[in-house]
Order: structure tokens, then sequence, then C-alpha cells
């Protein structure tokens, strides 16, 4: 959907050289990155400073930080995992500059999980052949990271915060370059309602488009808000169909909508393993590294057995590890299985695949810079190209937080004028809230886990329907539903386009990877108030160059 989000008129004004996007890990640390390097930085959050994913990542952040471990090896599997579709250049960055990052992090403060010689305990997960997840409390490894930023970001008087408050639009100069964000802020006092923020940068951390689906490990702000709205400002978006659905999510019965709960990957890394309705383990020769192969091939093993078998999920099967096991390493998934009616020290727990990441979004550079001046991207909102078709298990968080890192060495030097920005003469748009459902139902349906021609173009049928059901009413509810008619689109789009199964993307129409055609990325964009596609190459990936564990 081309055009502008329907909003009332500002009715009020501020100013501040950079706003950013979002409060998790990405956000808050491009913000602390950023104090003292310009006059005032203001931190815009839709709910409140912990409500968005970081606050429930689980399993931990990899970093080649253990004995033997290196940064070529950490590349290595990255690129393997990413399915020949990694920019090479930004997983560099990303695994070299990661062991860094995260020491930085404990030196603010984070409490990850030690050994009793004081060493930080890892483990290991899908698709990594080193032990180099990090993780805290067990279990709570985003939890605790949160909770480091927050503190660090209410020592800073330089950072201001408001919550409650949805960016709308992005203002833009004569020169296509940002001047501002349109916001809605709920409860704010002076600042109620529709508001504008004069600014001379933007960062968009605003996390993924998990509510695109019926089921997903998001929290309910993941509503594609941040790709929707640089998309309209003219923003390449890239490799969308990528979407990751995490193979062990706990499953809740037919008719359970929203956000599920997760079963990380780490318990699989301790020796969890999965098994089918009569108890035979499957993943053994599906892949070298069975049940810790990538995400993408679990969770195809796993839709593929639920296939054969007409069984609606399937089983995991970590009793062996024992209670008191359970409790000092995983005390929150222990905690959800049982309020779910499931105690995974005595019983299997029932799981299947649903949305938990999104691998595309927001064009950048290594340096989170989109094509439109003065707007960056980092975290899940931006595609780096460190993830290729299919994320390394941990590698999201250590995304957000080293990529933040880079854009506050240049956006300093790189601050805009002040400038007013042009008259908005888009057409507004407006999705009515009601559509919502049909349209997850939609997505989960026809371009979930496996997809076809067929499927894909039937989607995009209902996606018009829907798109032309205007909406009554100005609120959230309606802007949230427009956002995913908009990002659920080109989702679709870019998933019809890829004739092939690459990595998170799983054509039944076309089940080869095609390396010699299709190894590059579909790019989206408006220009002149017109949709654009473009196809970009990808660069050879040379396996030999990266280090071998």
């Amino acid at each position: 959907m081309v055009g502008r989000l329907a909003a009332a008129q500002p009715g009020w004004s501020v100013r501040a050289d950079v706003v950013v996007v979002g409060s998790g890990i990405a956000g808050l640390t491009a913000a602390l990155r950023l104090r003292g390097l310009v006059d005032k930085v203001l931190v815009v959050t839709k709910d409140v400073l912990d409500a968005g994913s970081t606050q429930w990542a689980q399993g931990g952040i990899a970093a080649a930080l253990g004995p033997g471990d290196t940064p070529g090896q950490h590349e290595r599997d990255t690129l393997v995992a990413g399915a020949g579709a990694c920019d090479r250049e930004a997983v560099r960055v990303l695994v070299t500059e990661g062991p860094d990052a995260v020491r930085e992090l404990i030196a603010l403060g984070t409490s990850f999980d030690l050994h009793p010689d004081g060493e930080l305990s890892l483990t290991r997960e899908g698709g990594h052949h080193r032990d180099r997840i990090a993780h805290a409390g067990g279990d709570a490894t985003g939890a605790e990271i949160q909770r480091a930023l927050i503190a660090a970001v209410a020592r800073a008087p330089e950072i201001e915060v408001v919550e409650h408050a949805l960016a709308v639009d992005l203002q833009l100069a004569g020169d296509g370059g940002v001047a501002g964000v349109t916001l809605h802020v709920m409860g704010e006092g002076r600042r109620d309602g529709v508001g504008a923020v004069r600014c001379r940068a933007v960062v968009l951390a605003s996390g993924g488009l998990g509510h695109v689906y019926s089921q997903t490990t998001n929290p309910a702000v993941a509503t594609g808000d941040g790709m929707a709205l640089a998309y309209r400002a003219g923003a390449v978006l890239q490799d969308l169909e990528f979407v990751q659905f995490h193979p062990t999510v706990m499953w809740l019965g037919p008719h359970s909508r929203g956000q599920q709960p997760l079963i990380s990957e780490a318990v699989r890394g301790e020796g969890a393993f999965l098994v089918d309705w009569e108890g035979r383990p499957f993943m053994q020769g599906v892949h070298p590294l069975a049940d810790l192969a990538p995400r993408d091939v679990v969770a195809k093993a796993i839709t593929r057995r639920m296939m054969a078998t007409g069984h609606p999920h399937m089983w995991l099967d970590a009793r062996h590890l024992g209670r008191s096991f359970w409790t000092s390493r995983f005390p929150t998934i222990l905690a959800s299985c049982r309020q779910h009616g499931i105690d995974p020290v005595t019983e299997l727990v029932p799981v299947a695949p649903a949305c938990h990441y999104a691998s595309g979004g927001v064009a950048t550079d290594v340096w989170g810079r989109s094509n439109v001046p003065g707007l960056y991207a980092t975290g899940e909102v931006a595609c780096s190209g460190v993830h290729g078709a299919n994320r390394l298990a941990s590698n999201s968080l250590l995304e957000g937080l080293v990529f933040s890192r880079r854009i506050a060495e240049v956006l300093p030097g790189e601050l805009r004028p002040w400038t007013d920005p042009v008259a908005d003469t888009r057409e507004p748009v407006l999705v009515d809230g009601a559509g919502r459902p049909a349209l997850q139902e939609e997505m989960t349906a026809r371009a979930g886990v496996l997809r076809s021609a067929g499927g894909l173009m039937a989607a995009l049928d209902t996606l018009a329907g829907i798109s032309r059901l205007a909406g009554p009413t100005v609120d959230q509810d309606a802007w949230e539903t427009t956002n995913l008619v908009t990002v659920s689109t080109l989702l679709a789009e870019a998933a019809l386009l890829r004739e092939e199964t690459r990595g998170s993307h799983w054509r039944e129409d076309f089940p080869e990877r095609d390396d010699l055609d299709q190894s590059g990325h579909h790019e989206w964009w408006v220009e002149n108030g017109e949709l654009r596609h473009g196809f970009r190459p990808a660069v050879p990936t040379d396996l030999s160059a990266a280090g071998r564990p």
C-alpha cells in the first residue's frame, strides 16, 4: 500500500537531534552510544521500555569468546546457516566486532552466567560447531540484557524516553531525506495524541513482523511498523521472504493465537531431542548435526513429519535432563511449561514451528545506513545481510548490539541540517483493524513454513481485499493492521518471485535450491508513488576463506 497513514494533524511539536524508534537491545545500545556525541537523543517506544522482543530472548548471545573458538569459525557457521544469501562483509563485521561488543555489555552491568572459576558459561545451539552462546539467568538472557540497558539509560540524562508512542510516518525534506517523524502518544499529558518531532536523523530499531502470522514467538508489539514506515518513505526493503520459523514452539492447541511459548534451542543444545508420536527420534540422518541442525532444517523436518503422519505437532523429549538441571538451567521455560499444564521433567513437550524472526527488512550498509538520507536501521527491522536466508541461532542479539555501535560511530558526523519538512501530498491509507485475524490466518496458511505459487497468489488476492476495508476509526489497531497489510503483501510478492527453496523459504513447487540464478536479494521500494522491484545478485560465498571448526 503506497501512501501515508491516515492521522490527524500534529497537535504538538518538539526537537531532538536523533530519534531512536524502539527500546530493545538495538535501540537502547544506539541511544547509549550516541549520548554525548549529539545534543539530544529521544527514544520512543510503542509500549513500555521492556515490552519488545529482547525481553523474551531465552537462549543467549553468540560470540567467539570460548577457548579454541575464533571469529572465522563463527563466520563459517553463519554463512552455512544463511544458505548462500549472506552478505560476506556484514558477517565478518558481526563476528569480528562481536566479542568486544559482548564484553562492553558485561562492563555495562549485564550479569551472564559463569562457571565456578569465573569464566563465562557457554553453550551450543543449532548450526554452531562450538560452545559460544553466553546466557544469563539460565534461560533469561534477554531479560537480563534489557534490565542492564534500561538501568544505564536511567543514568543518562541526555536521553529522553517517551513510552506508549507509535511512530506513524517519517516527515521528509525536499531532498527526500529525514526532517522529522510523526508520533502518536497515549497518556503523556502535554504530548498526548498526534505530534511531530523535528529531527536530524532517525534510527529505526522497532523490531520485526511476527504478528503477520497467527502464531508467533514475538510479543504483541511486533507488527512490522518500522518496515512499513520506512517503505512509505522510500527506503529499500530486502529479503522479506526469509522469515524464520522456530522449530520448537510449544503447541497449545489448534485455536491458540498470538504469542506462543518458545522452547529455546538451548534445550536441544543441552541434550534434548525430537521424537514423533511413536517415540522415534527423527532428526538422525536428516542432517549431520541432527537435532542441532540449523533452524530451517529442523522446522522443515518437523513439518514434513506432521504432514506425513497427520498429527498437529511433534514432541520434544528432555526428561533425561533431570529436575535439578531443569530448575537451574531453564527455570523460565520450566515455569512456562508448568503454567500450561506440562512438566518437562516427566513429560514430553508438544512442539510445532511458529514464526520467530524476520531475516529481511530495511536494507542497510555495514554502518546501518538506509538509502534514505538520515534514516538508519538496526536489529530485526533491518536487513544488514548477516542472516541471509536463515538466521544462525543467537546471532540476533549480537546483530543489534554490533550494528548499533557502528551507527553511533558514523551518525554524528553525518547529521543533516535542520530542515523543514515538505507538505505530504500522498493519499492517506487506513485498513480496518477487524481485518487482522483474516490476514493472519491467510498468511499462516499460504505464506508460512510451506509455500506454493497458487497459495501465494491466493494470499495476495485476500490481502488486496483486506486492504480495501477502509478503517472507520483512526486508532492504533487500524494503523498496525495497515502496516501488517503492507509488509504481508511485500512478503508474499517476494516469496512468489523466489522460485526455489532456500533456507527459511520453502516452495513445495520448487523444492530445489538454485545457486546459479537465485542466490541474490529481492528489493522493494516506492518511487514517485509507485511500487518498484529489483533483484541484486549475491556475491558468491567462498567458505574455504572462513575458519574451520
